[in-house]
């Protein structure tokens, strides 16, 4: 069975636009193991709002998720990230909050990063319940690619540190997965691993926000998942946090919940 929840509630969701981190080392020093001091080099704070947490404080999160689960994050990748794009003007007035900033795990085969990965690895840091207790969907198993893959068609994530500008919003608010990917143009996309490494790494307060119903939960539009096996593919990937318990579960594609707001990338 299938754990559904329902709830008048009004929808929001999250737009990003992407962009690689890779560029030239801004901070000009030996990395020394003091990502506090580090981080003062940068220029000055973006501009965020209160939903995105500021930059140095993502890169902080990074590091101590790196080091408490040996994910193998080498020290220079942090050396190497730069300034995050800021927000125009006129992306301000589209409703743009602030920058996320992402990694891509592991390699595809083709020199883009494994996305199964990168998802699977933020919810085993969750599932250490250091701050929160978890519970997960049965039918969802990141270890078998029949079960579980990014959506044909979706785009590829690079490997290492990457960012997203977000925006939240309310469009999609009565459409399902499967009517919001047709609405995508070449450059859009929804999340994947974005969704759980903001819920699980960078952005935990997301968690309280969407326990406390001031922020709708996610449907990660990205993630295929088959949930009897067999590439039999016609649920997405869903994320909640109801009585202080952070769900992953799985959400009919053709079927609209309305809790759940769907994320959405701009790889432009």
């Amino acid at each position: 069975m299938k754990a559904i929840i329902r709830e008048n509630q009004q929808e929001h969701f999250l737009d990003a636009t992407f962009s690689t981190s890779k560029g030239t080392n801004p901070i000009g020093m030996h990395f020394v193991h003091r990502l506090p001091k580090i981080l003062l080099l940068f220029k000055k704070p973006q501009r965020q709002s209160w939903l995105i947490l500021p930059f140095e404080r993502q890169v902080r999160a990074w590091h101590k998720a790196n080091e408490k689960m040996g994910w193998g994050i080498k020290e220079k990748e942090f050396i190497d990230l730069h300034e995050p794009p800021g927000i125009g003007e006129a992306e301000r007035k589209q409703g743009y909050v602030g920058t996320g900033l992402f990694y891509g795990f592991g390699d595809d085969g083709s020199g883009n990063s494994d996305s199964v990965l990168s998802g699977k690895l933020p919810w085993e840091y969750a599932k250490k319940k250091w701050w929160t207790e978890t519970w997960q969907c049965e039918y969802i198993d990141f270890d078998r690619s029949d079960d579980i893959r990014l959506r044909p068609g979706a785009p590829v994530r690079p490997r290492g540190f990457y960012f997203a500008k977000f925006l939240p919003g309310d469009r999609f608010l009565s459409l399902t997965v499967s009517q919001f990917r047709k609405r995508l143009k070449g450059y859009e996309s929804g999340c994947g691993p974005e969704g759980l490494q903001l819920i699980t790494v960078t952005h935990r307060h997301f968690q309280k926000l969407m326990n406390d119903r001031k922020m709708p939960f996610m449907a990660l539009a990205d993630y295929d998942v088959a949930p009897y096996g067999y590439n039999d593919f016609f649920d997405a990937v869903q994320m909640f946090c109801s009585n202080h318990v952070l769900g992953l579960g799985i959400g009919n594609v053709d079927q609209n919940y309305p809790l759940f707001g769907i994320p959405t990338l701009n790889f432009s």
